[in-house]
């Protein structure tokens, strides 16, 4: 599954639980581009929409990326519900459930097996094929004004993608992914605050990686942070916020595998809209 380095700025992408913890509807919109410099690199593009309900405890939301990876896309959209409860003054609890659609694409027009005979593979057929597969995922999420913590779980459904030809003869189904996100601010002053964080993915069977990032925010308008992504990944963030309404972000991440001999790195821009507040 695709991911952003802005994450902490549309949790919701991870967690469905997200929606309606905000008093207003936000809209969010990411494009990120990979590998800058190598062919056919990763590209992924998506927007999300989210907020309360006005007189009850629940949120909603709706969702749609597009990730490209050379010959191969994929499309995903769909929408989300939320149930909050308030445990205590400080502290809320909500879950939340998404389900959607995800389209899957190969076009085989653009791979090329080589001219020799024995680089034929008779499960390319050199056509563009797709298939269609349903999605859901399920996030608890847990969150007061200082500090969240939450988990979620994708592709929860395990469908298995029909129609692809190349397919038929191997494994093909949407593996589940787990994530784990936790943060704190700590209020330095009147002006500066301080948020550490950190990311778990888990992806079966066995695949993990880890993103610990500090984030310090300028009397909420502004900010600038550090990611470290393992094994090798460094991320550098920053962005603005205009009268508490609109939002941009942009990040930086530096491969310092032996890939980043390759490429210039990897950026991302993050735009934003928070509404007024409901009532």
């Amino acid at each position: 599954m695709p991911f952003y380095t802005q994450w902490m700025f549309n949790e919701y992408l991870i967690n469905p639980g997200v929606a309606g913890t905000f008093n207003a509807f936000q809209i969010r919109a990411n494009s990120r581009i990979q590998w800058m410099g190598i062919t056919d690199a990763p590209r992924t593009m998506g927007i999300s929409a989210y907020g309360p309900l006005k007189k009850l405890p629940m949120g909603y939301g709706g969702y749609i990326y597009n990730d490209i990876t050379g010959p191969e896309s994929r499309l995903t959209l769909g929408g989300s519900y939320a149930y909050n409860y308030q445990i205590s003054d400080l502290m809320h609890i909500s879950a939340g459930l998404s389900v959607g659609l995800v389209q899957y694409t190969l076009d085989g027009t653009k791979i090329y097996m080589g001219e020799e005979e024995d680089n034929i593979d008779p499960a390319f057929t050199g056509s563009k094929e797709t298939a269609y597969a349903p999605d859901a995922t399920l996030g608890i999420y847990v969150y007061s004004t200082r500090y969240f913590a939450g988990i979620s779980a994708h592709q929860l459904l395990g469908s298995k993608l029909n129609g692809l030809t190349e397919m038929e003869i191997g494994v093909n189904r949407l593996t589940q992914h787990y994530y784990l996100v936790g943060g704190y601010t700590f209020i330095l002053n009147r002006e500066f605050s301080l948020t550490p964080s950190l990311l778990f993915k888990y992806m079966t069977p066995g695949q993990y990686q880890i993103e610990i990032n500090a984030k310090t925010t300028y009397k909420r308008v502004a900010w600038f942070g550090l990611t470290y992504r393992n094994p090798f990944d460094a991320c550098i963030m920053g962005g603005y916020v205009y009268e508490n309404k609109y939002y941009i972000g942009l990040s930086y991440d530096i491969v310092n595998s032996e890939l980043g001999k390759y490429t210039s790195g990897t950026i991302e821009i993050m735009l934003g809209v928070r509404f007024d507040n409901i009532k």
